[in-house]
């Protein structure tokens, strides 16, 4: 579904991710995972276009996507959840989820997602009149999943979605990211916690440097001294 080769992205002088290669099949979860500054992030921007690649290029469902306008991304069904939530805080709960489906003009399939959402994140649907901004880190990460799931993506690309969250909510998270894959959406995840992420997805890479230095399936990964040493305190 998502073939991405020769990925560069760079600020200024600095490289930030050094023309790597790799793909997601449709209906995987793949976890991207490696330290802070290893380009993990970069590269999800780069992606949904939020930033401009160096150089390189991006498929999705066949086409070329390295070229268009950011805001038409989401309309070939990419939906980014951006690390540190991006909600609307002065909106409801329930705006931006409407926020969401703004590319959408079916009304009728919009409340049914709506359902849908509420259905995955029930504290969403207790809080849908109050402003986002009120809300708690873990709860405006449940917002931030169900505003992207509302444009009924092809492709969810998280980025962080357990930074700064206390376990429990965590937990709650990805609860449902197992969830919402379980019913067939396609996922690029990208997540310190690298013993969750490879527990949650089917393949692995690991960024060091802006570059992949490991790949493979993610039981294989966890096993990997390498990434256990690294990566999973041991």
């Amino acid at each position: 579904m998502l073939e991405v080769t020769g990925l560069h992205v760079a600020y200024g002088g600095i490289q930030a991710v050094r023309s790597i290669t790799f793909h997601v099949n449709q209906g995987e979860t793949v976890a991207l995972i490696g330290a802070n500054g290893a380009g993990k992030s970069s590269t999800l921007k780069a992606i949904a276009r939020v930033i401009d690649a160096v150089g390189g290029d991006v498929h999705f469902c066949g086409e070329k996507i390295s070229r268009i306008a950011p805001h038409d991304i989401i309309r070939k069904g990419i939906a980014l959840v951006p690390e540190g939530r991006g909600v609307f805080p002065r909106l409801s709960v329930l705006e931006n989820l409407e926020m969401g489906a703004y590319i959408r003009n079916a009304t009728v399939e919009a409340k049914k997602d709506l359902k849908m959402v509420f259905d995955y994140f029930p504290r969403l649907k207790e809080r849908e009149d109050q402003l986002a901004g009120t809300l708690s880190g873990g709860e405006q990460q449940m917002l931030a999943i169900g505003r992207a799931l509302m444009s009924r993506p092809k492709m969810l690309l998280l980025d962080e979605p357990s930074m700064g969250l206390a376990p429990i909510m965590v937990q709650k998270i990805f609860e449902v990211v197992r969830a919402v894959a379980a019913d067939g959406m396609t996922i690029l995840l990208i997540e310190q916690n690298a013993r969750l992420a490879l527990q949650c997805s089917q393949r692995g890479y690991v960024m060091e440097s802006g570059e992949i230095s490991l790949h493979g399936d993610s039981a294989q990964l966890l096993d990997d001294p390498k990434v256990r040493a690294a990566y999973l305190g041991e």
